[in-house]
């Protein structure tokens, strides 16, 4: 992302750029094999990053609409809805098999000096830990707030991850960013005045105080929170990828996630029987209103959508930025509440569409400054290849 101060491991076009010269004095010699290996590099990445994306917001998309439909259905779980989430990973261990590309003799200073197995420990451990509390916290908020406005709270997670950023990965605000964040900030914050307090699967009317204040629980104290929390995992793993892993390999990313995966699991297992819900698990499952077939298929692909979610977000983290992982999320924000008009029946007033239109808003700003960082990161490696290429061509 340029020059906008967010932490950008050394990609493969990058490292390409750093092949000595051959003999040969001549400048079109020299300056044509300079494209060709920054062109295709460049191509790679950027199907890298666009299967990253695709596997972020489908992931995300239908994973949130699962569990929704969980709750809607005659779920109540918080707990079990919250290891759905997290317990999938299993399904991500053939990509073990996956080799990674070897490491350029340009980058060894960066393997020069592995982490010891404590620090690793320790960054999974924590990590790992945060996460259960974010994914729980998001399992409580979408168990009380309608999809699309539990989607529309979600956007503000980029206004914390960029806060975080600044103090973590030395992320520097421009006018297009501190735009984005106000825009993403508004957006949230209108949705505190709607006036659909809770989802159907409440016991109690919308006018009920019980009911408004299960409301600004789930949706101030639980959702927010996700949110701020979502955006300091997102932040710590950047960092943990520089500092601590040191590594460009797709193993490390998967290292990531199963990592993480297991601790997190762990933790919101104990939770689930430490709370007691499993005792009634048989009386959901025979409860649930599609019937046990599909309560299973549920659960199943929610677990699934996940961890394609998990892969997508971690990766674009490893490749780019936490900041752009977290803005393509963003990016997911019309498709849910469209699909919850259509499958929920939430409804879609002003207030909604306003915020809707906010957080898109915000996000094309984010995005535009990603564009003019891009530019701006091209026309120094042109510059820098030219200046070579002038030097080569000057030797005797």
């Amino acid at each position: 992302m340029g020059n906008n101060g967010e932490l950008r491991l050394p990609f493969e076009d990058e490292k390409t750029m750093n092949v000595n010269p051959t003999n040969d004095t001549s400048s079109m010699n020299l300056d044509q094999p300079r494209r060709s290996l920054q062109t295709k590099p460049n191509y790679k990445r950027w199907l890298r990053i666009g299967v990253y994306t695709f596997l972020l917001l489908s992931g995300q998309s239908v994973g949130t609409m699962l569990g929704r439909l969980y709750f809607d259905k005659g779920g109540k779980s918080k707990w079990l809805a919250t290891l759905v989430s997290l317990i999938g990973f299993p399904i991500l261990l053939p990509l073990y098999m996956i080799k990674s590309p070897k490491i350029s003799s340009s980058n060894i200073t960066l393997q020069s000096n592995p982490p010891t197995t404590t620090k690793l420990i320790f960054v999974y451990v924590s990590l790992g830990l945060l996460v259960a509390i974010n994914c729980f916290l998001y399992s409580v908020g979408l168990m009380y707030l309608h999809v699309s406005t539990f989607s529309l709270i979600c956007a503000s997670q980029l206004a914390f991850n960029a806060l975080f950023s600044y103090f973590i990965n030395s992320l520097v605000f421009t006018p297009f960013i501190v735009n984005s964040l106000v825009l993403l900030t508004i957006s949230s914050s209108l949705l505190v005045f709607q006036s659909d307090p809770v989802s159907d699967t409440s016991s109690d009317g919308p006018g009920h105080p019980t009911s408004r204040a299960k409301f600004i629980t789930g949706k101030v104290s639980c959702t927010v929170a996700a949110s701020a929390g979502y955006g300091l995992v997102l932040s710590l793993t950047q960092l943990a990828f520089k500092k601590v892993i040191k590594k460009e390999t797709f193993k490390a990313v998967l290292d990531m996630i199963i990592y993480l995966s297991i601790v997190s699991s762990s933790a919101i297992l104990i939770g689930f029987f430490a709370s007691g819900e499993w005792k009634t698990l048989k009386m959901e499952i025979d409860g649930f209103h599609l019937g046990k077939v599909s309560y299973k298929m549920t659960l199943f692909w929610t677990a699934i959508s996940w961890q394609l979610f998990s892969v997508g977000s971690v990766g674009l983290i490893f490749d780019v930025s936490s900041l752009f992982s977290n803005a393509i999320g963003a990016l997911g924000l019309p498709i849910v509440p469209v699909f919850a008009v259509i499958f929920f029946h939430d409804k879609m007033d002003g207030i909604k569409i306003v915020a809707m239109i906010l957080a898109v808003w915000g996000f094309v700003s984010y995005g535009y400054q990603n564009y003019l960082d891009d530019l701006k990161s091209s026309s120094k490696v042109k510059n820098r290849d030219s200046n070579d290429v002038s030097r080569s061509s000057s030797l005797p």
